[in-house]
């Protein structure tokens, strides 16, 4: 699928960088008000640069994960996917 992540990055202690298969790359960045719920965790850096990628999705422990089409949809649109 073109929105399978490719290739994930940790940019700095709230942001990923992510590459599509389709080519399309941009940053994710997560806001304070999005460290709640199943991300409350990712809070604290050293979680937060444990990101991976499985089959095409980014992932931490944890069975944590990202919507990869809608990441991909931000971040051909605007370049980056902003999660508050």
């Amino acid at each position: 699928m073109p929105w399978d992540v490719t290739e994930v990055k940790v940019a700095g202690p709230t942001t990923l960088w992510v590459r599509f298969a389709d080519g399309t790359e941009g940053s994710v960045k997560f806001m304070p008000s999005a460290f709640r719920g199943v991300f409350a965790h990712l809070a604290d850096e050293r979680h937060f640069r444990e990101a991976d990628l499985a089959d095409g999705v980014v992932t931490w422990p944890g069975e944590i994960d990202l919507a990869p089409d809608a990441m991909h949809r931000a971040i051909k649109e605007t370049g980056q996917w902003v999660l508050s």
